[in-house]
C-alpha cells in the first residue's frame, strides 16, 4: 500500500528516548512491524545535549543531514546535505550535536534479516525496563546485588527484552559508515525521460539498498519502483490520481510503481530498499 506525508499535516513529538538527551521528532514512513523488511522513517530533532556512546545495531541505517551537524567522532562529521549509510554490524560514534540539528533518519532490516523492531515495540520495551533499571547516556544500567551496575547498550536491552533472546550481530560488510557528499557528484540526464536527471550515491551489500537523488524540471514526471521511498528536497508537485507533495514530504511505492510529477523544479532523495 503506498503512503505519501505532507510535513505540515504533522505534529512533532518529543519521546523518551534510549539515548541521552531532549529528542523530538516527527513519524514519517513505516513497513510492517515482524517482518524482515519493517522500517521507519523519522525526521529527528536533535540538540547539544545529545549522548550516544560508541555502538551498533543488527539493522541498516540511512541518515541525510538537513541542518546543523552531527559528530561521529573518529567516523566523521555529517554536515548539512551529506547523507550517510550506516551497515548493520559496524560500531560507529560517539555521537554528539552542536547547537541543534534536524536529520531524516530511515532505519530497516538489512541483509541479515534481522528485520527492524517497531517504534511501537521499542516504546513499550523501554517502558517496561524502568521498571528494573535506568538509562543514562545511551546505556542502560541495573544495580547488582553486591554493588555497581551492569551496563549495555540501551537499544540492545530493549532489543534482547523485546524479543526474549540474546542479540547476535551480523558480521559486519564494511569497516565503518559511509559519509556521501551528493553536492560533489554530476547530475546525468535520464535519455528515457525528459526533464530527468539523476545523482547515484551508491548500492550497497547484496541485498542491494540503493540511494540516489533525482532532479525534475517542472512538468517532467518519474516513475518510482515499488519498495522504495522517496523524500523530497525541494519542491512540489503530485503522485498518481492527484496526492499532491511538497519540500519535506516523504512517500513509500508499496507493491506498485509511483509516478511523480513535479509542478515546479524538484528534487528527491530515492531509497530503494533491500531485496529481501
Amino acid at each position: 500500500m503506498q503512503q505519501i506525508l505532507n510535513l505540515r499535516d504533522l505534529t512533532m513529538i518529543e519521546r523518551t528516548h534510549a539515548r541521552g538527551g531532549r529528542f523530538r521528532y516527527y513519524p514519517l514512513l513505516s513497513g510492517k512491524e515482524g517482518t524482515p523488511g519493517n522500517f521507519f522513517l523519522q525526521l529527528s530533532n536533535t540538540f547539544n545535549d545529545f549522548d550516544s556512546p560508541r555502538h551498533r545495531h543488527n539493522f541498516d541505517q540511512v541518515r541525510v543531514q538537513l541542518e546543523g551537524d552531527a559528530d561521529f567522532s573518529r567516523d566523521g562529521v555529517m554536515t548539512p546535505g551529506m547523507v550517510g549509510y550506516f551497515p548493520e554490524g559496524v560500531y560507529y560514534g560517539p555521537q554528539s550535536i552542536k547547537g541543534e540539528s534536524l536529520t531524516l533518519v530511515l532505519q530497516f532490516g538489512g541483509a541479515s534479516r534481522n528485520g527492524y523492531l517497531s517504534e511501537e515495540a521499542f516504546q513499550h520495551g523501554i517502558s517496561e525496563l524502568k521498571e528494573t533499571g535506568r538509562f543514562e547516556a545511551g546505556v542502560y544500567k541495573v544495580a547488582k546485588p553486591e554493588g555497581g551496575t551492569r551496563n549495555q547498550d540501551a537499544y540492545e536491552a530493549v532489543w534482547e527484552h523485546v524479543n526474549r533472546r540474546d542479540m547476535r550481530y551480523p558480521e559486519s560488510r564494511y569497516d565503518k559508515p559511509v559519509f556521501m557528499r551528493p553536492a560533489a557528484a554530476d547530475w546525468l540526464a535520464d535519455d528515457a525521460r525528459p526533464g530527468v536527471s539523476r545523482k547515484h550515491l551508491g548500492t550497497f551489500s547484496e541485498a542491494q539498498t540503493t540511494l540516489s537523488q533525482i532532479a525534475l524540471a517542472k512538468g517532467s514526471a518519474v516513475e518510482i519502483p515499488p519498495n522504495t521511498i522517496v523524500f523530497v528536497l525541494q519542491g512540489k508537485g503530485q503522485a498518481g490520481a492527484g496526492d499532491r507533495w511538497e519540500a519535506r514530504s516523504s512517500l513509500y511505492s508499496g507493491d506498485t510503481d509511483a509516478v511523480l510529477t513535479a509542478e515546479d523544479a524538484s528534487e528527491l532523495l530515492q531509497i530503494s530498499l533491500p531485496r529481501l
